[in-house]
């Protein structure tokens, strides 16, 4: 499960729910609440990469790897709208 994974993550860094529902500007309660759910999005477990300073990537073979960054995220306010294609990179 994502939870498990993620938590141990944070247990290895020496990090806290608190800080992890700091960054995302939630209670440490409805992080938990996320926890339990497993209900995490792409975009979210970016950013908890990136707290982490973990990297998150789609291992193709032992050579070719994506890995996602900050960068891939859309600027606060640019929501893609329904009729707008996903970009298929």
């Amino acid at each position: 499960m994502v939870s498990d994974k993620i938590k141990a993550l944070l247990s290895i860094k020496g990090k806290k729910y608190k800080e992890l529902a700091k960054l995302f500007g939630i209670s440490e309660q409805a992080m938990r609440n996320k926890f339990a759910r497993g209900s995490f999005s792409a975009e979210e477990l970016i950013r908890i990469a990136d707290f982490l300073n973990c990297q998150l990537a789609f291992n193709i073979d032992s050579e070719q790897k994506i890995i996602l960054t900050m960068d891939d995220l859309r600027p606060a306010g640019t929501a893609r709208s329904k009729k707008e294609p996903e970009d298929a990179t």
